[in-house]
């Protein structure tokens, strides 16, 4: 049902897997009846041609031009902690104006809804009076894990201990302490300044988004309910409301697509690692080798610049390409939910990004799971250990262990049985959307509770 709803300023974290969510998150409020505002930075601005229906509002960020994000998770806090710093004063003119242009618009605004990791924006809106609603781009679970950090830490649990990396947390449950140790090296003082301060933001705000639904991880919600006393909303999955909508960064080989429609249904395995995550060349080349080894038809992203000091392909050994031939395709990036909706498709080898994971999740597709840092590493437990709907690959990344990987997932009986059971995952997901589902209801609360602010 489409309701006149006023006017709603969103402002997006500039990360692909930020920035995507939240312009998603756009489209569905817009759909109930709002006007959109989106308050952007200079870096990583999103394409605004293809939002006529949206205001886009730009501002400066501090950040050189060209300015690329190291893979390093400590540079990534430290950049979002920068980002804080030298936003908060063009956000707070940007916002000034802006209600003060509302007072006489026909759409007075509703509220602000930032990314959760923009703390700085809360004592901008207390100011100005207007209700912040945050959105959390990745999943409860997650979420509980980076506000439980300094508990772990005070209890001796972390620094993660090698005798204790494989014993189950008392106090999360499904998860073990190497799962909940988020970053291998870290700054403990800096980090737990940054959780504080984005906790605090958090509960200050006037409610939260977040892009999942109950059904997955219901046992979190209640745990979440029980820190934050703020109303919470599970409106996801978010991209299947407005299904190949995409908001990339980055240009697409859609040459892809008609590659996997020369497959065999479930055949082909479908490789790539996001956005932002670097592996090393030794690493590359191991996963060069897996795919190979494993005879399986393979599309490969490999995006410009994964491997540290490489423009692209340079790492690969000498003749691999034409070795491999037809079997396999390699594009800088790739189409991910059409890929993901392919046939052809049979598993995903992902870092589980949150984003990543729901796509998969919400196509039925099993998943290998090469996490790198942060939620990426919950996530891949949550989708080999809870859902069992993937292999986890926790170890060194060698061709050996890829290709039985592969095996597994492709061909083996225990491939079957993730099918099997992602396939009722996938089911139960497009019923929370639908009438009576849980992010359905959810979706018709947080826009009654966005009327009422």
């Amino acid at each position: 049902m489409k309701i006149k709803g006023g006017g709603v300023i969103l402002f997006p974290m500039p990360f692909q897997g930020h920035i995507n969510p939240m312009l998603q998150l756009a489209n569905i409020l817009h759909e109930r009846g709002f006007s959109i505002s989106i308050i952007h930075t200079h870096f990583n601005s999103p394409n605004t041609a293809n939002y006529p229906h949206f205001r886009f509002y730009s501002i400066p960020d501090g950040l050189p031009e060209n300015y690329v994000v190291s893979p390093d998770p400590i540079r990534i806090v430290a950049l979002i902690k920068s980002l804080n710093s030298n936003c908060q004063t063009p956000v707070r003119d940007c916002l000034t104006e802006l209600v003060s242009t509302s007072l006489e618009d026909e759409h007075p605004i509703a509220c602000l809804i930032t990314d959760v990791l923009w703390y700085s924006t809360q004592a901008v809106a207390d100011d100005l009076k207007l209700p912040r609603i945050v959105l959390r781009t990745s999943n409860v679970s997650s979420f509980l894990v980076m506000v439980s950090m300094p508990l772990l830490f005070q209890k001796g649990y972390l620094p993660l201990q090698d005798s204790q990396a494989e014993n189950q947390v008392p106090e999360l449950p499904y998860f073990r302490f190497k799962d909940v140790s988020m970053f291998k090296v870290i700054d403990v003082g800096s980090f737990f300044e940054f959780a504080d301060t984005v906790v605090e933001g958090t509960k200050a705000s006037s409610g939260i988004i977040f892009n999942s639904c109950e059904d997955l991880e219901e046992e979190y919600v209640t745990k979440f309910s029980l820190c934050f006393p703020i109303p919470v909303f599970l409106i996801g999955p978010f991209h299947k409301y407005f299904p190949a909508s995409s908001s990339s960064l980055l240009p697409q080989d859609n040459t892809c697509i008609s590659w996997l429609d020369k497959q065999q249904p479930k055949s082909v395995i479908y490789v790539s690692f996001g956005s932002i995550a670097a592996i090393e060349e030794t690493e590359f080349l191991e996963v060069a080798w897996g795919l190979a080894n494993s005879k399986q038809p393979f599309l490969w992203v490999v995006r410009p610049g994964v491997v540290q000091g490489c423009k692209w392909l340079e790492p690969l050994p000498d003749g691999f390409v034409e070795m491999v031939g037809e079997r396999g395709h390699i594009v800088k990036w790739a189409p991910q939910q059409e890929v993901l909706l392919h046939p052809s498709t049979g598993v995903f080898w992902t870092h589980c990004g949150w984003n990543s994971t729901l796509e998969s999740l919400c196509e039925g597709v099993p998943m290998i799971c090469q996490p790198a840092f942060g939620d990426q590493i919950t996530d891949a437990r949550f989708v080999s250990h809870v859902w069992k709907v993937g292999i986890h690959l926790e170890f060194k990344i060698e061709r050996g262990v890829i290709d039985k990987a592969i095996r597994r997932s492709m061909v083996e009986p225990e491939g079957q049985e993730m099918r099997d059971r992602i396939k009722l995952l996938k089911d139960k997901m497009n019923l929370c959307l639908k009438p009576g589902g849980s992010s359905y209801k959810s979706l018709d609360n947080l826009v009654s509770y966005m009327l009422s602010l």
